[in-house]
């Protein structure tokens, strides 16, 4: 069994540092707390209970040792109260900040020496630890009224940034995602990223681990781990500290120097492990691939009713490096009598305003197999597109393995056609650009 098992699974939870009330930290985690499935021991020597709970008034005297015990105290008492998890613990999360981010190396050194001892694996410190949909398992200090969960998925996402998870958490909701586990590992003294993606590979409810980078401790062992993962399912990795001032900032972070960008990138390429530029592109991969499995080769059809926006998707295929090949000669002569001569009928294939829910599939079923991927772009405002277009659309899916995403611009019905399409497998993006950036993570483009 992998030791993460207890920090992801656990059966039984301790609070260090439990409060009565929303406006601690402690409360609020030991109100998120309240969702487990499983036991929950709250630890706060001046009450009796908490929240409808037993509290205990230290480590020593909980009823019985735990799977997983949570940290919210002040720094200086850390490592004390680490010594009394002797037998009573087989993994701890770590919340308190006040180590190596500020300087307080020694202190970070001394707790990772006490859980070694007592064969106790940490994540932390300085983090906000983890959530597990699947458990209800949630050791957030971020109220469910501020900071609203994502539905269960298939998303695992791992960071060294709680800030920046609780953005992917707000990014996920709004893509039409889920999560399967998220983790924010802070300073990393014991278990780091390598470790969550040797997890993560054998997780049967992750299709897709996006990771946020900002340093890496061990090279040749996040190598190890981020190709064994990758071997099994996507990893997208968005690294920041690129830049000489972002390097500065991610060492006041979490107390890790953040090293040459130049060098992990080259590494990353060197052994075929995803990067993404940005936030936005980190995004648009995971939900093409939260939704559809990847295929090889690089031809894109773009299928339009507005020409501006297929010049748009057009221009983003070349900048992705992905192909837009002119229409077979034979399928030229099929489609030209079915169509009006004012229709382009080219790549992109251009529909024109006229168009109706039926001719987008004539034009796909003719020539699905003369490509690999497929950019369905829909402008609804025309009269010919109704909700008959995703019964159509969900039959095309059907017949092919092949790799299909969905601009739909903003409109009066392209929020409900929008839904009807994410509900059988369609991923739709709010450009044509993004939906471009969509598909080339399900494709092979040519190398840089």
């Amino acid at each position: 069994m992998n030791p993460l098992e207890s920090l992801f699974n656990p059966k039984s939870i301790s609070l260090i540092g439990a409060a009565h009330t929303e406006a601690k930290f402690g409360g609020i985690i030991l109100k998120n707390l309240l969702r487990f499935k499983g036991k929950v021991y709250p630890v706060n020597p001046n009450y009796t209970h908490l929240m409808g709970l037993k509290a205990y008034p230290s480590v020593e005297e909980l009823p019985e040792s735990v799977d997983l015990s949570i940290i919210i105290r002040p720094a200086l008492e850390v490592p004390e109260i680490l010594k009394a998890h002797k037998d009573k613990a087989k993994c701890v999360i770590i919340i308190s900040s006040g180590f190596a981010e500020i300087g307080e190396k020694d202190r970070q050194d001394e707790i990772l020496h006490i859980a070694r001892e007592l064969n106790i694996r940490i994540l932390g410190p300085n983090c906000i630890g983890i959530y597990n949909p699947y458990q209800r398992l949630d050791t957030l200090f971020l109220s469910y009224e501020r900071l609203k969960r994502p539905k269960k998925g298939n998303i695992a996402v791992v960071s060294q940034s709680g800030a920046i998870l609780s953005c992917l958490f707000g990014a996920i909701r709004k893509a039409n995602i889920g999560l399967s586990r998220a983790i924010h590992y802070g300073n990393a003294v014991d278990i780091d990223e390598s470790d969550i993606y040797e997890y993560l590979a054998n997780n049967d409810e992750t299709r897709v681990v996006i990771s946020y980078i900002e340093s890496v401790r061990e090279g040749r062992k996040f190598i190890d781990r981020a190709r064994l993962l990758s071997e099994k399912k996507p990893l997208l990795i968005l690294k920041s500290g690129k830049s000489s001032r972002g390097q500065v900032a991610a060492y006041s972070h979490t107390g890790r120097l953040a090293g040459r960008y130049e060098v992990f990138h080259s590494i990353l390429r060197q052994f075929h492990i995803k990067e993404v530029e940005d936030f936005d592109e980190l995004m648009d991969a995971a939900k093409a691939i939260s939704y559809q499995k990847p295929s090889p080769g690089q031809r894109v059809l773009i299928l339009t009713n507005g020409g501006g926006s297929g010049v748009l998707a057009a221009d983003e295929c070349m900048r992705q490096k992905l192909e837009v090949t002119p229409l077979p000669e034979k399928s030229l002569k099929i489609l030209k009598p079915l169509f009006p001569s004012f229709c382009v009928l080219n790549n992109p294939l251009d529909l024109t305003a006229h168009a109706r829910d039926e001719d987008y599939l004539t034009a796909l079923h003719e020539l699905k197999e003369d490509y690999d991927g497929f950019v369905v772009i829909s402008l609804t405002g025309v009269t010919g597109i109704t909700e008959r277009f995703i019964d159509l659309l969900k039959d095309f899916k059907i017949s092919t393995p092949k790799p299909i995403v969905s601009h739909i611009a903003y409109d009066s019905i392209s929020r409900k056609l929008t839904l009807l399409l994410e509900k059988i497998g369609i991923p739709v993006y709010p450009s044509p650009e993004r939906a471009v950036r969509g598909l080339k993570a399900l494709l092979n483009p040519s190398p840089c």
